[in-house]
């Protein structure tokens, strides 16, 4: 039965896109979605699972405000305080290089442990089954898998095979390279050992015990493996961890570090807070150490003073039966220990201004001359100013050089306060040892005045004085030394951190922050319907070929005389071979459609031709003569086609004599005409190709041809070469009723069949019409209006899907054949 519908006049549209016929193909594939979405949730479940969890532990640090307490430096002379510390530069140092490295040295991490298991390395931090004890004299190859399997209790198994360019030397904590010139080092491992047994090569010398965390039962079934570390680039490693305010201008720092075993971020970062925090203190004891060292070097020296005049006292008081001074002669001690007293003192300040004079001169570390305390009488305002100025600005020079080089310009103007502060202290200092020795100068006047009263004493009042005299003066400096050391060593014992831990790290139990599952199975899930629809929507977007019918109807108003379906046949000839399949139905379709449009007319000429070659004009030339013959009708078909003749090829006649030398009067009529093996079918061939094919056809002898010709067949079919490359087709339109012009599926492109379509229209040429070619069905077609229509989708027509007609066609069977999987990535 054929289909007779009525083909409606399209009207033409400018070209937009159908986001209805989108719905429908995504509705169509939702067996695709289905896939891709089971595809991505499967990726993401193994991405879950091999995936090694990366947790997230952090600790809070209050940076103080208020720097102004009084620390050792203050209470010991100068009423120096530090610089104000600020939130950036506490930052620097936490992230320093120094404060890291000695944080991982600390924590002894020169070994790491791991297990293997099921394709997943875990590091085994404090709960290894066994200690690696190294030499530290000795270094050790760096970066080399040693490999342990646990037999018993007493033996195991060490394999390890590498070339060790490098190893490090745990005791100084360096890497030493291998000399110029002798190459890498292969060593290899493969032996049972002894735990504890000491295990020697060039580049390693270590012993392995058990600990108590091993266990017999589980143990001896893993696989265990141990790195030594390079220390410097462990730090590097470290080094990567946020510090970040909990609130915008708050100077409480949160220090956080992200990693795939959370005891060792643990102790990482306490640790990193505990040595941050004790250097912070040990920089306040300096002053107090340095002060009790000075005090310390003063009292070595009295103390021997001291030790030998009391002796001197103790003799002589035994031997001249002397025990006290008259009254005389204690007036004038007393005045001489007062000057003294005060000679020492200027003494004291002098010889801690002399150092620092020294200091300044030489350009050597001022910061072991900066701590004297003012117990000791230095208590100068423009001294101390001046001082704390260069404290100050030694300490924003040490920051900024946390961050930049030493030639950065603002490295280059903190040098220059620092020259010019110096000169100006250097200046003043220069200037109180003047004063101090005009002072002790004046003092020793004094004393040689009172010196001159003693000698007018007895002999033995003047003996007994002086030594009474050298004696209380020493004592007196060896107890003021005394109180003013406990002093500094309270002032040591009562200082504290600036900054301070407000919470320390720990395990919280939280979910790791990589890879967050849930979000993982969502985003996949997502993924696997966004996909698809991107797929389609980009390949709707950018296709630039004509895929459905409305691609069609946007570019032209000339109306659709049908389609022709996919062929899977080895042959051109399918109607006359398969007259019983879908696509001999597709053309008895046309046919139909032809005699519609027609009117009922009796004799028809039907030119077929495309703008490319490959469109299938030939094979729907063939087939549509076929039909029209099998129809009873008298029919020719002619290879118009003169300079690609190829339709002798498919029937097996000969092309020696065609339209060509018909043409040029080298052959007759009946000459031309071939008998082809279909019943009412006859052929004439395009002959030997040309030099001049579209001069042959525009003379006057295609007239008389085509004249003749009418009068024998009642159906002429033209097989023309493309409009789009040659102008042949033009010339025969005249002659034809009806004009085809092939549009193949997913190979015409749509600009080029756009500007053919507008160059007929503007030649104005009769009686055109499209027949669509090539389309490939699917079991879930979706109809006239956006597909292909007429009847061959799901559930319509005369069963060319899986509908109504189904098992009618003898092709039918052959679709069953074809598996689902087949179908999915095909119709995709």
């Amino acid at each position: 039965m054929e289909n007779t519908q009525n083909i409606p006049q399209q009207q033409y549209q400018e070209e937009s896109f159908d986001y209805k016929a989108l719905f429908f193909k995504l509705y169509r594939y939702w067996y695709f979605f289905v896939l891709t979405v089971f595809i991505a949730l499967l990726i993401a479940f193994l991405f879950n699972k091999y995936t090694k969890p990366v947790f997230e532990v952090s600790t809070t640090v209050l940076i103080s405000d208020d720097q102004s307490s009084m620390d050792a430096q203050s209470l010991m002379g100068f009423g120096f305080s530090n610089n104000m510390q600020n939130v950036e530069n506490e930052v620097g140092k936490l992230q320093s290089y120094t404060l890291v490295n000695a944080t991982v040295r600390e924590l002894d991490l020169g070994i790491s442990y791991f297990q293997e298991e099921n394709f997943i390395t875990s590091e085994l931090y404090k709960k290894s089954p066994f200690v690696v004890l190294f030499d530290s004299a000795f270094p050790q190859a760096i970066n080399i898998k040693f490999k342990l399997d646990i037999q018993s209790n007493k033996n195991f198994i060490l394999r390890a095979e590498g070339k060790a360019i490098s190893h490090y030397d745990y005791k100084n904590f360096e890497v030493v390279e291998e000399k110029p010139g002798e190459g890498l080092i292969e060593f290899k491992i493969d032996s049972t050992l002894r735990f504890g047994q000491f295990i020697s090569g060039k580049h390693f010398r270590f012993k392995i015990a058990l600990n108590e965390t091993y266990n017999p039962e589980t143990d001896h079934d893993k696989s265990f493996y141990f790195v030594f570390n390079d220390i410097d680039k462990l730090t590097k490693a470290f080094q990567a961890f946020e510090i970040e305010p909990i609130k915008e201008e708050s100077s409480i720092l949160k220090i956080s570090q992200k990693g795939n075993n959370v005891t060792k971020s643990i102790d990482f970062l306490n640790k990193l807070t505990e040595v941050y925090l004790r250097r912070n203190l040990d920089k306040k004891n300096r002053a107090a150490e340095n002060t009790v060292l000075f005090i310390d070097a003063q009292l070595a020296e009295i103390s021997d003073s001291l030790n030998i005049t009391e002796q001197n006292l103790q003799d002589f008081r035994t031997n001249r039966q002397v025990m006290d001074l008259d009254f005389q002669a204690e007036q004038v001690f007393e005045q001489l220990k007062f000057l003294e007293n005060e000679k020492a003192q200027l003494s004291l300040k002098a010889m801690y201004y002399k150092t620092l004079q020294e200091y300044l001169v030489q350009n050597k570390d001022l910061e072991d001359v900066m701590i004297i305390p003012t117990t000791l009488g230095i208590d100068d305002p423009l001294i101390s100013s001046l001082t704390s100025e260069l404290i100050k600005y030694y300490a924003e020079k040490e920051e900024k050089l946390l961050f930049s080089k030493p030639s950065n310009p603002a490295i280059l103007t903190i040098n220059q306060k620092i020259e010019i502060t110096e000169n100006t202290l250097l200046e003043n200092v220069n200037n109180i040892v003047s004063t101090s020795n005009i002072a002790i100068e004046d003092i020793d006047k004094r004393i040689a005045e009172l010196e001159g009263k003693i000698n007018k004493l007895p002999a033995t009042q003047r003996e007994l004085l002086g030594i009474e005299r050298t004696f209380k003066l020493s004592n007196s400096m060896y107890n003021y030394l005394q109180e003013k050391r406990s002093e500094a060593l309270i002032t040591k014992a009562s200082n504290e951190p600036d900054n301070e831990i407000i919470d320390i790290a720990r395990d919280l139990g939280d979910d790791p922050v990589f890879p967050k599952k849930s979000l993982n199975y969502m985003i996949a899930f997502v993924l696997g319907i966004v996909l698809p629809v991107v797929y389609f929507l980009g390949k709707d977007y950018f296709n630039d070929k004509v895929i459905e019918r409305k691609d069609v109807e946007n570019i032209t108003s000339f109306p659709i005389m049908g389609h022709i379906i996919h062929s899977n046949k080895d042959t051109q000839a399918v109607v006359a071979e398969s007259p019983k399949s879908s696509i001999s139905e597709s053309f008895r379709s046309i046919r139909t459609n032809l005699q519609f449009v027609s009117e009922g007319k009796e004799k028809q000429t039907i030119l077929i031709t495309s703008d490319m070659v490959s469109a299938g004009k030939t094979f729907c030339a063939i087939n549509l003569a076929s039909i029209f013959a099998l129809y009873g009708k008298k029919t020719l078909l002619m290879g118009f086609d003169l300079r690609k003749p190829k339709i002798y090829k498919d029937f097996g006649l000969s092309n020696t004599e065609g339209i060509s030398s018909y043409l040029i009067n080298k052959s007759t009529l009946e000459g031309i005409i071939q008998v082809s093996p279909i019943e009412n079918l006859d052929i004439i061939m395009a002959g030997p190709v040309p030099p001049n094919p579209s001069e042959l056809i525009a003379s006057s002898k295609t007239d008389v041809l085509f004249e003749k010709l009418n009068e024998l067949y009642d159906y002429i079919i033209i097989d023309t070469p493309p409009v789009g490359l040659v102008t042949d087709a033009y010339l025969l339109m005249k002659y034809s009723d009806a004009n085809m012009f092939i549009v193949r599926q997913n190979y015409t492109h749509k600009k080029v069949f756009g500007s053919i379509m507008k160059d007929i229209e503007n030649r104005k040429i009769p009686n055109v019409s499209i027949l669509i070619n090539d389309v490939k069905l699917s079991k879930n077609s979706y109809g006239y209006g956006y597909g292909y229509g007429y009847g061959y989708g799901y559930g319509y027509g005369y069963g060319y899907g899986y509908g109504y007609g189904y098992g009618y066609y003898s092709d039918d069977k052959d679709k069953e054949k074809e598996s689902s999987a087949k179908r999915i990535f095909k119709d995709a």
